[in-house]
């Protein structure tokens, strides 16, 4: 497969082109000839102008690829090697939402061939390629597992917003079915990947080592959160507390924070959920999603605590947030934890502005039924940074002063400019 790949003989094709596929279609596209299939076909115009709808890849990092987008499956029966990277995220229960995933699977099953390979991307709970994703392959195609064609699994392991860690400087976890398909699925990805390809065991270990990647982020985040919430009581600066802290040379340094997006505040409930099917209630995992998913409340309520103690009626308070995206300098709004600390101030009948230079007011209204504003409309009672957005950092009290009314409160949370506040009210985590 590896050397039909290199010499163009064979055709590797992309399934689903997001935050996660494009990069990785483009990297392909470089070595090999690609096919980058989306049932978008929105998002397949855009790609076949340059234009990344996700504005992460320039148009220069389209040039010298051999690919074509497409969201026409019968393009897909040209291709022998098909990776799978679509979205798998929660549904409002905090369940698996494998719909994306199983009709992609569904997708490739109809275009399968023998010798094939298929290797999935997309982040799931171990045992979901082999119990879930295979089956609708076999059953689609009507070849049989490891007879006619192929399976690995290889964690996605890509950062938005990070020019720095990119897909083929972050050395790649890969799994297969058999010796000789994960030597071919490491050679395919070996030829882009420069910082190393790991040889997972099975495809469930790929898929469990994902899951507690993100998971124990997810733990250490939440401890850092609670402790923010018993210093506040105490009227201790988190900050000051981590930074003597971390002088200790194995101290791990997290901050706490809203954690939103589609890795750290899912993943951990896809093994939870896997875990409760085998019979055992996650208590720790579940007790650091719980801390971390009430955190936009807690910023909300804090604020309104301010607001009533400097004397104001949080009917008349207006409040400007600043940053909706689910982190700093991407324009990625999916589980925006900043939509809690929105609907939490309005539950207070407080008057809410949100700006963010990044993000789409549109999909932001379509997600989560919030209107952003194009600016903001001073004065406001109280300012909330919610983001370290590059366009943010430059800013000084000065810069707040002016966004604000007299006696204004500013809610950094996540710390930003703890050394540079003199004069307002300064609260954060």
């Amino acid at each position: 497969m590896y050397q039909g790949l290199s010499e163009k003989n064979k055709t590797l094709a992309i399934i689903g082109l997001g935050y996660v596929g494009l990069p990785i279609a483009l990297a392909f596209a470089k070595k090999f000839k690609v096919i980058g299939f989306d049932i978008r076909p929105d998002r397949v115009g855009l790609l076949n102008k340059n234009i990344d709808p996700s504005k992460e890849i320039g148009e220069a990092e389209f040039e010298g690829c051999d690919i074509v987008f497409t969201h026409d499956i019968d393009v897909l029966r040209s291709a022998n090697f098909f990776i799978v990277a679509v979205p798998t995220p929660i549904d409002e229960h905090n369940n698996p939402d494998l719909t994306a995933l199983l009709s992609a699977s569904g997708t490739v099953g109809k275009v399968l061939k023998k010798g094939d390979y298929v290797v999935f991307e997309s982040t799931v709970y171990p045992g979901c390629t082999e119990e879930d994703c295979i089956p609708i392959l076999e059953e689609q195609s009507g070849l049989k597992f490891k007879q006619d064609f192929y399976v690995g699994y290889s964690p996605e392991r890509i950062n938005p917003g990070d020019k720095e860690h990119t897909i083929t400087k972050i050395l790649k976890v890969v799994s297969g079915c058999s010796e000789d398909s994960l030597d071919n699925i490491a050679k395919v990805y070996g030829s882009i990947i420069t910082a190393g390809i790991h040889k997972a065991p099975s495809i469930k270990v790929a898929e469990a080592a994902k899951i507690i990647e993100n998971t124990q982020r997810d733990l250490n985040i939440a401890l850092m959160n609670e402790l923010s919430i018993i210093f506040n009581k105490m009227e201790i600066n988190t900050y000051d507390v981590l930074k003597a802290a971390g002088t200790k040379w194995n101290f791990l340094k997290f901050v706490p924070g809203l954690v939103g997006g589609h890795c750290i505040g899912v993943d951990p409930y896809y093994l939870t959920y896997k875990a409760s099917t085998i019979g055992y209630h996650s208590k720790v995992i579940l007790a650091g999603r719980q801390t971390n998913d009430s955190m936009g409340a807690y910023v909300a309520k804090e604020t309104a605590k301010i607001l009533i103690a400097k004397g104001l009626h949080l009917q008349s308070a207006k409040v400007l947030v600043m940053g909706a995206t689910f982190k700093e300098n991407v324009s990625d709004i999916r589980n925006s934890k900043i939509a809690d600390v929105i609907n939490e101030l309005k539950s207070f009948s407080i008057n809410v502005d949100i700006v963010d230079p990044h993000a789409s007011a549109e999909e932001f209204y379509h997600e989560y039924k919030i209107q952003m504003s194009p600016a903001p409309n001073a004065p406001y009672d109280a300012v909330i940074i919610a983001l370290g957005h590059n366009e943010y950092l430059g800013m000084d009290e000065n810069s707040f002063k002016a966004l604000m009314s007299d006696n204004g409160v500013l809610i950094d949370i996540k710390g930003l400019y703890r050394d540079k506040i003199k004069e307002l009210t300064y609260w954060s985590l």
